[in-house]
């Protein structure tokens, strides 16, 4: 595994550059000033019936400046990485402060923590996609293209690879200065089937998450994915959902895979337990949460095998890192645990308001060109720790009901309560036992009724993480990449709507 941050980041003159910036905010007044060097390569790479529709390669570097002044925020950035700039930068940001402190109606102050000389970290991964050449790439994207579009009742394949590397250097008053390195891309293929005389099409896509991973995971290298198994298996699973019949709606016992469960919990978990939702600081985007703070230890979130963590730490995950961009070290922590509401994601500033000693790490900003605000980490449905129950178990347990496998589309309401999911694959459950696909499922709950409805959770065998590379929040919007792990579940009595005869046709 890779563990040095690359030469070319580190060759930037970083501590020059913190040294300069740091000195100028406390010579301008600042009582706190930390520095962010923030470096983002990505590549796109998008094929459409094994042909290049689009390859993109983008870098943006920069650095940003945030200040404390009499408790009150400012920042300011810029693309220049001088010694001059820094300075610049950092007397800007003190100036924003300064115009902003008569407006502040509450004093900033920061929770304690550890200082961190010299830190550096760099995620797990073996290969650095950014090293193979762009045309091996683009050949494996044809190879597996040609797998699918080759089977029959195939019409179009569409392949994408997304590929980030993201380097950080944090540095602060306080003396910290850490460097870190995250490499994680997203793989993906799907089969498209049209019916040109009923005008309709179904398709069918890889269920390969994004990933805190190097190249290995594309290509499926010590086991990462089984691409070939899964890439033979789609032009079948998609002929047998054409001619699936339609779901019939109403209260359905369903087994979830893991491979959309993710999804469910990013936003009835995920997002309702970020504090600065549940306090309405952030309302503008996405809405607010139903789980306030006053319900702390005692909202009843779910059934007592429910125990949610949020994690910094977790190998591979989208939301990992060392530290997050107010030198807090990673952490892993309860949000709900034996179905109680028992925790929130925070920052250094957030933490002092629920009176906690410290930050839980949830710091981010997607840019240098933005400000570090609360964001998501790993939340992850933890599987039963005293049994491996598979997910064939669970499944031998309805007598009649539905197997979700896949993620698709979704909504939810503002306050992260009333929701609907749809997903790839619905298999009829009969007798313990699937019994074919079926088509236009989507199941709809408030979020304590659906948790409140889990009967079991799978063992550590069906535990797996999924994620998304695009969680959006604030204004202006930052995006941020978010991983979810959970095992496979039961929950009895979920309403199942027909999404064709919700749709009226």
């Amino acid at each position: 595994m890779t563990s040095i941050v690359d030469e070319e980041f580190r060759a930037l003159g970083l501590g020059v550059l913190a040294e300069a910036a740091l000195s100028a905010a406390r010579k301008a007044g600042a009582e706190y000033a930390d520095l962010r060097v923030h470096r983002l390569l990505t590549q796109s790479i998008r094929l459409r019936d094994g042909r290049v529709e689009s390859l993109t390669d983008a870098t943006e570097l920069g650095l940003a400046v945030r200040v404390l002044v009499d408790g009150t925020w400012g920042f300011a950035s810029h693309a220049g990485l001088t010694p001059q700039t820094a300075c610049e930068v950092a007397r800007r940001a003190v100036g924003v402060a300064t115009t902003l402190r008569a407006l502040n109606r509450e004093r900033v102050e920061l929770a304690p923590e550890p200082v961190y000389p010299e830190a550096s970290w760099v995620s797990e991964y073996a290969v650095d996609p950014f090293t193979v050449p762009t045309g091996e790439k683009v050949a494996l994207l044809q190879d597996y293209s040609e797998r699918l579009s080759s089977a029959d009742g195939v019409d179009h394949v569409t392949a994408s690879v997304l590929q980030v590397k993201e380097q950080t250097y944090y540095a602060d008053t306080f003396g910290s200065a850490i460097t870190q390195q995250r490499v994680r891309l997203h793989p993906q293929l799907e089969a498209i089937t049209v019916d040109s005389a009923a005008g309709v099409f179904e398709t069918m896509r890889t269920l390969a998450a994004p990933a805190g991973r190097g190249w290995e995971y594309v290509t499926g290298a010590d086991g990462t994915w089984d691409w070939a198994g899964e890439l033979a298996r789609i032009p079948g699973w998609l002929a047998e959902k054409v001619k699936a019949p339609t779901v019939t709606a109403g209260p359905t016992d369903l087994v979830i895979d893991p491979t959309n469960l993710w999804l469910t919990i990013h936003e009835s978990i995920g997002h309702a337990t970020e504090y600065d939702r549940a306090i309405g600081y952030e309302s503008a985007y996405a809405g607010t949460s139903f789980a306030t703070p006053d319900q702390l230890g005692t909202l009843r979130y779910g059934t007592p095998i429910m125990h949610v963590t949020g994690d910094r730490t977790q190998v591979n995950g989208l939301a990992t890192v060392g530290y997050d961009d107010e030198g807090v070290a990673g952490q892993q922590w309860d949000l709900v645990r034996d179905g109680i509401l028992v925790g929130y994601q925070l920052d250094r500033a957030f933490a002092p308001r629920l009176g906690l000693e410290r930050s839980n790490g949830c710091s981010y900003a997607d840019s240098a060109h933005h400000v570090p605000i609360q964001r998501m980490a790993n939340v992850s449905l933890q599987p039963d720790p005293e049994r491996d129950t598979s997910t064939a178990e669970l499944i031998s347990r309805v007598e009649d009901g539905l197997y979700i496998v896949g993620d698709k589309s979704w909504s939810i309401d503002m306050q992260r309560y009333n929701f609907q999911f749809t997903g790839q694959r619905f298999f009829r459950i009969r007798d313990g036992e699937l019994a074919g696909q079926v088509r236009d499922v989507a199941y709809q709950a408030t979020t304590t009724d659906f948790w409140g409805s889990m009967e079991a959770v799978g063992g550590p065998s069906t535990w797996q993480l999924g994620g998304a590379f695009n969680c959006g929040k604030a204004q202006p919007g930052q995006v941020a990449a978010v991983s979810h792990g959970c095992p496979s579940v039961l929950v009895r009595g979920v309403n199942i709507l027909n999404t064709r005869t919700e749709a009226g046709r």
